[in-house]
């Protein structure tokens, strides 16, 4: 298979991180209050929405009723949704810089809420760099449907075969590689720029 030409990053613990242990942590004293509340109050399944177009306002009150005692903390995921970062990730952000400098074409593809897309994309000049970006809360689909990557492509003129998909979501690149793309599961910040070169982008 001929080499990439492109490459397309996710976003969460790609190029930023995220983690909503973060902000949860300096809310519950208690470790195990905290691993509760992220189990069965405000879990992935439940946020899900947010990242396909439902408002965080829609969510968190909805959520709010069902556990009451915690409307504060939940309504947190909203108000304080900043302090789930930890910065970027220094690795990507060299590579990405580099790949510019070489001419290859970036893109994002994240699953993120549309509310909170231009302040993450604000946490690093990383983004800056990029030629294009797939909010799944402005599409209304998100990884790993095949119809976001499919978009990805019809959007930026690429066929799979001819883009490095990175992410660090094992069914995201599960599902890129059954389309055709090539794919980077990011693990190891370390491992990153050897890809790259493996693949003969840097």
């Amino acid at each position: 298979m001929p080499g990439p030409r492109a490459v397309i990053w996710d976003v969460g613990n790609v190029i930023v991180r995220w983690d909503p242990r973060t902000l949860c942590s300096r809310i519950f004293a208690d470790p195990a209050e905290c691993d509760g509340f992220l189990t069965d109050v405000c879990t992935m399944a439940w946020h899900a929405p947010t990242d396909c177009g439902v408002t965080f306002d829609d969510n968190c009150a909805a959520l709010s009723a069902r556990f009451p005692e915690h409307e504060a903390a939940i309504w947190a995921w909203k108000h304080r949704w900043g302090e789930m970062f930890s910065g970027p990730i220094l690795e990507t952000e060299a590579a990405i810089e580099a790949l510019q400098a070489k001419g290859v074409r970036q893109y994002a593809l994240s699953n993120m809420s549309h509310e909170t897309v231009e302040a993450t994309f604000a946490m690093s000049p990383a983004f800056a760099r990029l030629d294009g970006r797939i909010i799944s809360g402005h599409e209304g689909v998100m990884k790993p449907d095949a119809a976001i990557f499919q978009l990805t492509c019809a959007r930026f003129g690429l066929a799979p075969g001819e883009a490095l998909f990175v992410d660090d979501s094992a069914a995201n690149i599960a599902a890129a590689r059954t389309l055709g793309f090539q794919v980077h599961h990011f693990t190891d910040p370390a491992a990153l720029r050897p890809a790259l070169e493996a693949h003969g982008l840097l």
